[in-house]
């Protein structure tokens, strides 16, 4: 007996907003609380789980107590369930599958249920993490992301995705899952080391690259007071970013059910890059190297000009980046190993799920996806940029 399939079809809208302000958990400041009671009707205070990047809690070693004494001064509103629980910053967040299972502890053991909030307040690889944790336990968990690095509050802290890494691979867990709210606290930019103040103006750099060139030439504008740690140009800088960053978001796919990521730019080979030097290099730093490759890259397929690319090579370092390590030659000689960087254009067609799909540069504010890279091309832009970058070693300083 042959029956007719029963479809269904039905739409979730997704809601979140980026906020911003300064001291976040100031007495009297009511973000956070009001955040929290955007969806809860209930006279009882909500639930509040806190996990807390170790980095941040050394950088700012009050916090704990601001966070425990905020939520007693608000506990009208919402009750912290514990003292926050404290996860390793950086990369070791997203590549030890103890410290998911940490988070996942504290939910369980105390009672953090879909009408609680967690609130994450880190970098990006503690915001993955945690927001992976978040995504997965009780099937969703209400998540606000409290970013406290220039990356993660213009870029990786703003979008809809959550990770792990495993097997040797970048992000090869995760989640699409969008967060309650963003919470941007400019204080927090104040204690970071010059290479996590520098890191996410690479993210700035991409996404002006590929869709607003005024945007880019604000960027070489600021250039200088941005790597002077100027606040001013850093918040219009991250406000710009972020914007443009839910505005794709908004833009038709916000999921990745398509092969297209232009926001992707420069990231097949970031992500291999920063795999090859263990994590050394931060990933604003791989990015830009990133760049600069898939940068040479379209000026030497003739689609970009020598000037443009000179411009843009001239803005990343002027940014403070370096523009070629040695890891990016790695093993090229001997391709058959995976620790080299053509076998990230492989582990990115396998991320994407699909074809093949490489953004590349047109001129400066306008992105063009391709779907191959010929690796000869690719070859002579790693040396063009390590040539580019002993150049501008051994150039006399002013």
């Amino acid at each position: 007996m042959s029956m007719k399939p029963i479809i269904q079809e039905f739409k979730v809208p997704f809601t979140y907003g980026v906020y911003f302000t300064e001291g976040i958990f100031k007495k009297e400041n009511n973000l956070l609380a009001d955040i929290v009671k955007l969806k809860d009707s209930s006279a009882a205070p909500t639930k509040v789980l806190f996990v807390l990047d170790e980095g941040v809690a050394k950088a700012h070693p009050k916090i704990a107590n601001d966070i425990a004494a905020y939520s007693a001064y608000h506990s009208d509103t919402l009750t912290a369930v514990a003292a926050p629980v404290l996860i390793p910053g950086g990369e070791e967040a997203k590549n030890n599958p103890a410290l998911l299972n940490q988070v996942l502890e504290a939910i369980n053991d105390l009672g953090v249920c879909r009408h609680s909030y967690l609130v994450a307040i880190g970098g990006g690889a503690v915001l993955d993490m945690v927001g992976f944790a978040g995504a997965t336990a009780h099937r969703g968990i209400r998540l606000i992301r409290i970013p406290t690095t220039v990356l993660s509050q213009n870029d990786s802290g703003v979008g809809v995705k959550n990770s792990m890494n495993a097997f040797g691979k970048k992000n090869f867990l995760g989640t699409f899952a969008p967060p309650f709210a963003v919470l941007n606290d400019s204080n927090f930019l104040l204690t970071l080391e010059d290479r996590d103040w520098r890191g996410g103006i690479a993210e700035a750099v991409k996404v002006a690259l590929i869709k607003d060139a005024a945007f880019y030439e604000q960027i070489k504008q600021d250039a200088q007071n941005l790597a002077a740690r100027k606040m001013a140009p850093m918040q219009e800088l991250i406000f710009r970013c972020a914007e443009m960053h839910m505005e794709h978001i908004g833009g038709g796919d916000p999921f990745e059910f398509g092969s297209s990521r232009p926001l992707d730019f420069g990231h097949w080979a970031a992500h291999k890059l920063e795999q090859i030097t263990n994590y050394e290099l931060r990933h604003g730093e791989a990015v830009a190297i990133g760049l600069a490759l898939d940068v040479t890259y379209s000026k030497l397929a003739g689609m970009l000009s020598e000037k443009e690319c000179e411009d843009i090579l001239n803005l990343l370092s002027d940014l403070g980046f370096d523009l070629y390590v040695p890891e990016l030659s790695k093993g090229l000689e001997t391709p058959a190993q995976k620790l080299h960087i053509l076998q990230g254009l492989q582990e990115f067609r396998e991320h994407l799920g699909g074809e093949l799909t490489i953004m590349l540069l047109q001129k400066i504010g306008v992105g063009v996806e391709v779907h191959h890279l010929d690796e000869a091309l690719i070859l002579e832009a790693v040396n063009q940029l390590q040539q580019w970058q002993t150049v501008k070693l051994l150039a006399p300083t002013a």
